[in-house]
């Protein structure tokens, strides 16, 4: 009877860890999205205000990289993978928020 009451919290142990990891992939694919659409509305809000030849640049490297961002998520098959979308959302954000700050006066 011992040996059975031992590996049971083993067993708990392992079946919590697997939850673990599974639930933190998860968060990262939901993640992508998220950041993916944060980076879309900067680009429409840049892309509202005057748009110069500066900006300009700025607004098509941000929408190359949300590009790449999705075509990252949608082909994820690692915790990496989701992470190199975030990655590139996140600097398509940096990309127009600066657009942005350069439009105003």
């Amino acid at each position: 009877m011992r040996a059975k009451v031992g590996w049971m919290p083993k067993a708990v142990v392992v079946i919590v860890t697997t939850l673990i990891v599974f639930l933190s992939v998860a968060a990262w694919a939901y993640t992508c999205p998220v950041v993916i659409k944060q980076a879309e509305d900067l680009i429409k809000k840049a892309e509202a205000g005057k748009v110069t030849p500066e900006t300009r640049q700025m607004i098509d490297e941000a929408k190359k990289l949300v590009a790449e961002a999705r075509a990252h998520h949608e082909s994820a098959k690692t915790k990496r993978d989701h992470g190199d979308a975030v990655r590139k959302a996140r600097t398509a954000v940096a990309f127009a928020e600066e657009a942005i700050i350069l439009q105003s006066p």
